[in-house]
């Protein structure tokens, strides 16, 4: 199950982080020491059936790396470094390459974060979206930061989606997959490799586990060491985000306790407390009926990670294999996600991907021709597993109704089986008067109601949402029943790349997702009662 057994993090000389200090439980997973090598085959038996995972003593037999010259694009055998014989976009240019391969060695001796069966476990969740008998809330940081990294900020976030998690779950009436965009997810594809100000010409920004974001030279220099922060960063947040989800905070019973002060008094507070008051009737109902509320599935929650697959020598560097099924995970979080920039079929991060197990996103724009993503589901899902593969789509609203019917159908006559979702941040990034960037509200949910349009008229599933939100009570978007001005935007604008929603506003999108799904299953229930 996701986040019950914490691992084992980080020293503190390390990471010199409380948070990273692992709980004292007795399944707590143990780990024997090995000689160094590139792969560490490890055993997912807690994650799947309890047991202490253990790394394996003996080291993976050699794998052959794919030919440098293919006439076909991600053909021949995979290796965790056939990715090494494609072209790579987006990757840092270190200028201490020794530098570099030692941090990656330091990397390859730690811990996996996460464990092989808890990716297992979210992929079968993810499958039952594909049949419309779950849905994906995936949401977190745009880019996260070292700055901002705090117990509180992590809680907040974590805070919001399990009240979004609520309002969806209540109005579909279905099991609800929260994935968190937290504990790994540093960097952030550029569109340009340099930034200009006054003159003066530097490297972009590329994340905090690659350089800095201040604005001189040697903080925009791509720096190894930053790589180990960001791992204990990671291990320290999800360690929290364990003892949030198991500890009694995400219990059910607490649900009216759930309000960010913020937000409590405003129209989205107000509409979320009276469903937690319905929500806490029919948990007395149930008590009074003599069933349990102290079940362990009223009283902790189902949670994951998930980031981009950007930095492919750090995912390397995490990778493992699997010793109880032989398979390959990327062991830095639960899901990964192919991004628009890098999805080339005959690319490294796709390369990489196609071998490792974990489920796998990819983020699609109105630029995807139908028979391309036809071939790149092929190349990354073969044997069209269930819920191997999420489709993100990020277009636009127009777009959307447009070009995704297109992309259905193409998969639809594939027989190929997809979860799809839709990110409708990515697709609607405007520039304020003041400079700033940002996403208008009502632009977010137009793309959101032509999503839901779009899968009705096919006879699709609308499987899940991707946003970039935060439980901060930022004014990054524009928009929203407390409305956010172009004039408030300077007044708490800290992301460190794109605008994030705030939790006023991802609830209020919740709350109309929710009356979408609600819709949507009562006229499923009416078909069902007519066929009868």
């Amino acid at each position: 199950m996701a986040l019950t057994n914490p691992t084992t993090l980080c020293s503190k000389s390390l990471c010199n982080n409380p948070l990273a200090v692992p709980t004292t439980q007795s399944h707590q997973p143990t780990f024997l020491a090995t000689k160094k090598r590139l792969v560490h085959p490890i055993s997912a038996a807690a994650a799947d059936g309890g047991k202490s995972p253990v790394v394996a003593e003996k080291p993976p037999k050699a794998v052959a790396a794919a030919p440098v010259a293919s006439p076909k694009p991600n053909s021949g055998k995979w290796s965790i470094e056939s990715w090494k014989t494609k072209k790579a976009l987006q990757l840092p240019e270190y200028p201490d390459q020794n530098e570099l391969n030692t941090v990656l060695g330091t990397i390859e001796s730690f811990p996996p974060i996460v464990f092989a069966g808890e990716a297992r476990h979210l992929e079968e969740k993810i499958a039952e979206a594909a049949m419309g008998n779950a849905f994906l809330l995936q949401g977190g940081d745009c880019a996260e930061s070292f700055k901002e990294f705090s117990a509180n900020n992590i809680r907040d976030t974590f805070r919001v989606m399990l009240q979004m998690g609520v309002v969806l779950m209540f109005g579909g009436q279905m099991n609800v997959v929260k994935v968190g965009r937290m504990a790994g997810q540093f960097a952030k594809p550029r569109s340009a490799a340099v930034e200009e100000k006054n003159g003066i010409t530097l490297p972009v920004y590329k994340g905090d586990n690659i350089n800095g974001e201040a604005f001189d030279e040697k903080s925009r220099i791509p720096d190894p060491q930053r790589l180990i922060r960001a791992y204990c960063q990671s291990a320290a947040t999800l360690n929290l985000l364990r003892s949030f989800a198991t500890g009694g905070y995400a219990a059910m019973q607490r649900v009216t306790q759930w309000n960010l002060d913020f937000a409590e008094h405003s129209e989205q507070g107000d509409r979320y407390q009276e469903l937690a008051h319905r929500v806490d009737e029919a948990l007395g109902f149930m008590s009074a009926a003599g069933l349990t509320v102290d079940h362990p599935i009223m009283r902790t929650t189902e949670f994951w990670t998930s980031h981009e697959c950007l930095h492919l020598p750090y995912e390397q560097a995490l990778t493992r294999e699997d010793s109880t099924s032989g398979l390959f995970y990327d062991c830095s979080a639960h899901m990964l996600w192919c991004g628009e920039r890098t999805r080339q079929l005959d690319g490294a991060h796709v390369e990489f991907l196609r071998g490792i197990s974990n489920p796998i996103g990819v983020k699609v724009s109105n630029t995807m021709d139908p028979k391309d993503l036809v071939n790149l589901i092929e190349i990354l899902n073969p044997t069209n597993k269930p819920g191997r593969i999420t489709i993100i789509c990020r277009m636009g609203a127009e777009n959307m109704r447009v070009k995704l019917p297109h992309l259905i159908r193409a998969v639809r006559q594939a027989g190929q089986i997809v979860t799809w979702v839709c990110d409708p941040m990515h697709g609607n990034t405007i520039k304020a008067p003041c400079g700033l960037k940002t996403r208008p509200f009502d632009a977010i949910l137009a793309e959101v109601r032509a999503f839901f349009d779009v899968h009705e008229q096919e006879g699709s599933h609308p499987g899940g949402i991707h946003l970039e939100m935060t439980g901060q009570n930022v004014t990054e978007c524009i928009g929203g029943s407390r409305t956010v001005t172009f004039d408030d935007l300077s007044s708490r604008y800290h992301t460190h790349c794109d605008p994030r929603l705030n939790a006023s506003q991802a609830l209020e999108l919740a709350f109309i997702i929710a009356e979408r799904l609600r819709k949507r299953r009562i006229g499923t229930q009416r078909l069902l009662s007519l066929s009868l």
